[in-house]
């Protein structure tokens, strides 16, 4: 049986990003449809933040309470973790989607389950899982919003060793006794630290020369001394030639001959595009590929096509996914609305400016790391002239109070023609929460002279502000 139905705007994928663009539409008054193959809510929700986050934060909060002489004695034994595993299953909803569902239907949206697919301009087929048909006409834009799934090598054994990858890392059930994990990104840094706090015996396997590439090189150097001293083996050069299941025990093979054996082994090695079944060669485009945009996020070549989120891989981070998802949203209402001239230049209200200069993320380990912006490489490669001004944020009066032993560094990548900053990066117990005042230093690109008169409360970490100032003024 096959049914059909028109929409101003079908949405593939109905994860944070999905979500988003559906809410955008319909708070413009646009009938939105949207389809999903599995969970409402996403990877998101279900097999990446929130569960590693649920995972991670008994071991950050024991971590500082370490640091605190009267606490540290009281909480020297081992997590229980049982009680975490529990808690992450909470903030899974136990891998039901029905409160998601409910919004959906709450902001007018009508769901579709089963596996949507393009079948020629502003069409998609869903197939339901009980092999029903839905024909769905879109009268203004198809956004594909259908993410990535991990990217695993191409090994000899691999496909019969039931290998993890981030979804069974954030989703298993019990604590392995020895896990390595393949990798040095932040799904690797993130997962290695909470199955070693978890009672894991963890050996991370590294290609490169860090942790942690894609940030400032201090970020990953104070992250993997902190994961060696919590009891993690940490071999940097090394790479993965063979794996293999014998019994229950995983056998890995190193590119020098040698081998490790574990119960588990997760490759954190990367994503892929979820583009290789969604029909993209019935408009002219390469299944399993990525869907390069322009700033509005509209598909380069088409007037209705949109990709947004992480199938872009413009920034692979579901905040910004949710940020394209809105300035995708206005863009596809004013498109409908017939605005002759949409606002596409760099912060304007249909351009995803943030993708190209202020891109925030958070690293949940111990310690964490974050950054808003570019880093010292990434600006003087763009051509930039710029004085990176670093700064000890344990030298902070607030960073010894926060906790005895606090070992973190900040720095700001100023822009010395424009005097403004390009970049801030922090790494320390409790940084995270000073991410969001450089994202806006960034994002607002505001001058260092008014940032002077930006007075951080005393005493707390983020006197680091005042700090860094005062050592690029001198």
């Amino acid at each position: 049986m096959t049914d059909e139905n028109t929409y101003d705007v079908v949405v593939l994928g109905a994860g944070p990003v999905g979500e988003n663009v559906a809410d955008r539409a319909r708070a413009a008054g646009l009938s939105t449809a949207v389809v999903e193959s599995e969970l409402v809510g996403g990877e998101c929700s279900y097999w990446a933040c929130m569960p590693s986050k649920a995972l991670l934060r008994p071991v950050i909060a024991r971590a500082d309470a370490r640091r605190l002489p009267g606490l540290r004695e009281a909480v020297q034994g081992p997590l229980d973790a049982p009680a975490v595993l529990a808690r992450r299953d909470e903030y899974t909803s136990h891998w039901k989607d029905d409160g998601q569902v409910s919004w959906l239907e709450a902001i007018g949206a009508d769901l579709y389950r089963g596996q949507g697919r393009l079948a020629g301009p502003r069409r998609v087929t869903v197939t339901g899982p009980d092999g029903t048909e839905h024909v769905l006409t879109a009268r203004h834009a198809v956004a594909v919003c259908t993410g990535t799934r991990a990217a695993l090598p191409d090994l000899p054994g691999l496909a019969d060793v039931e290998s993890w990858t981030s979804r069974e890392a954030t989703s298993a059930r019990k604590v392995p006794g020895r896990l390595v994990v393949v990798g040095g990104g932040v799904v690797a840094a993130e997962m290695a630290t909470a199955w070693q706090a978890l009672g894991s015996q963890v050996t991370m396997l590294v290609r490169g020369s860090g942790l942690l590439p894609r940030m400032e090189p201090f970020a990953g150097e104070l992250v993997m001394q902190a994961l060696v001293e919590a009891g993690a083996d940490v071999r940097t050069g090394v790479s993965v030639k063979g794996v293999t299941r014998e019994g229950g025990t995983v056998v890995t093979t190193l590119d020098d001959g040698s081998t490790l054996e574990s119960d588990e082994i997760l490759f954190a090695t990367g994503r892929a595009p979820r583009t290789d079944d969604i029909g993209l060669e019935s408009v002219g485009l390469e299944p399993g590929s990525w869907l390069p945009v322009d700033d509005s996020l509209r598909v380069e070549g088409s007037t209705w096509l949109y990709a947004v989120g992480d199938v872009n891989h413009r920034a692979l981070l579901t905040h910004q996914g949710k940020y394209q998802a809105r300035i995708a949203g206005a863009a596809i209402a004013a498109r409908a609305q017939g605005v002759p001239l949409l606002e596409t230049d760099r912060w304007g209200a249909h351009a995803a400016t943030a993708d190209h200069s202020a891109v925030p993320q958070v690293v949940f380990t111990d310690p964490e790391a974050g950054s808003a912006g570019l880093t010292l490489a990434e600006a003087e490669a763009a051509g930039h002239r710029v004085r990176a001004v670093d700064y000890d944020i344990a030298s902070v009066a607030g960073a010894g109070l926060y906790g005895d032993g606090y070992r973190g560094r900040a720095r700001m990548i100023v822009d010395l023609d424009r005097e403004i900053l390009l970049g801030v990066t922090f790494v320390g117990p409790g940084v995270g929460e000073l991410v969001h005042s450089a994202t806006v230093a960034v994002a607002g690109e505001v001058p260092i002279d008014r940032l002077w008169h930006v007075v951080p409360s005393y005493p707390t970490v983020s006197e680091v502000w005042l700090r860094l100032l005062e050592t690029y003024r001198g």
